[in-house]
């Protein structure tokens, strides 16, 4: 079990601690003793035998380019995806062996499926920009109602794979027979995986309803051992792979066409088309503190929604305390 956050501690006191964490975030991870390193937008993936150690930075992505980094955002994205492992390991079985650090996973070396499988529950985001400029859902072979409105909730949830790209490159729409086609996967492997995203989707909006918050699209990832088993592998409902919004009073917004209200990196992609008019392409832009702290608690109040327990958020060098752990585990 991870740490908690001291009980009865003030909000005014955590944004304090938000704030005094800012010099202090980890972009990347550096301890070439772990093995082979390859870095993903948000994780260092050190690979040695048949096991890889993910170090979960504090970088935040958005359009498939890195662009600043959130404190504490590696050991909060760390938490939610461990104990998403815990409780879904009866939906679909994955490779986490060892959490030695808030911000580590050591996980089962496999190849990975070149795809990212996203589930989507409601009509949102990426899916109603295509939308609105009438591509729909085509790319993945998927025919939408033309009246449907923003924001409103799928009669069951979709499928809208796309493919996975280099750091710095975008992922794009692709349909499951284009898929099979290529060579991704197979029909079987597609028609397993398409299964557990399914089942996994189910699990993760059951439990935010409990939580007060409605899942409303993520994204999974595979991988396979050398018989071809399918596992689960990188993230699981986190903020970063995930879009949350706040179930009270979800209805009476969409019937106004109000904005919901969002606990993801949803409201940072919003600022970066509103105030910055970013959406991928050209120089990055700057982000100031403010907008990195108040995302950082955006980050920290999903967490305790989620996992019903408030991490707890200690100032301080992070690569330091994950060197620590390492060698206590013997892992360095």
């Amino acid at each position: 079990m991870l740490p908690r956050f001291p009980a009865g501690e003030s909000q005014m006191k955590r944004d304090e601690i938000l704030r005094a964490q800012l010099p202090h975030t980890l972009r990347e991870a550096d301890f070439p003793a772990l093995g082979e390193l390859y870095r993903g937008k948000v994780r260092d993936n050190f690979s040695k035998g048949g096991r890889i150690v993910m170090i979960t930075t504090d970088r935040l992505s958005a359009f498939d380019r890195v662009l600043t980094t959130i404190p504490f955002k590696g050991e909060v994205l760390n938490r939610i995806t461990a104990f998403w492992f815990e409780n879904t390991k009866d939906v679909a079985p994955n490779h986490l062996q060892d959490v030695p650090d808030p911000s580590v996973l050591v996980v089962r070396k496999l190849r990975p499926l070149s795809l990212e499988m996203v589930v989507r529950g409601y009509l949102t985001g990426s899916l109603w920009r295509d939308f609105q400029a009438g591509r729909g859902a085509k790319a993945y072979g998927i025919e939408l109602d033309p009246g449907m409105k923003k924001d409103q909730q799928f009669d069951e949830p979709i499928l809208t794979p796309s493919t996975k790209e280099a750091v710095g490159k975008h992922d794009l729409p692709i349909s499951p027979a284009e898929l099979v086609a290529r060579g991704t996967v197979t029909q079987r492997q597609w028609d397993e995986i398409a299964r557990y995203a399914l089942a996994l989707f189910a699990k993760g909006q059951a439990w935010a309803r409990t939580r007060g918050l409605i899942l409303v699209d993520t994204k999974y990832e595979f991988g396979v051992d050398e018989s071809g088993k399918i596992f689960l592998i990188d993230e699981i409902h986190t903020p970063d792979s995930s879009r949350y919004w706040i179930a009270e009073g979800n209805e009476q917004r969409f019937a106004r066409g109000e904005d919901q209200k969002m606990l993801d990196k949803e409201f940072f992609r919003q600022w970066l088309i509103r105030e910055r008019g970013y959406q991928g392409d050209g120089p990055l832009p700057e982000i100031p503190d403010a907008v990195r702290a108040e995302l950082a608690g955006k980050y920290v109040e999903l967490a305790e929604k989620l996992t019903g327990e408030e991490p707890r958020l200690e100032v301080g060098d992070t690569r330091a305390r994950i060197e620590r752990a390492l060698r206590g585990k013997k892992y360095l």
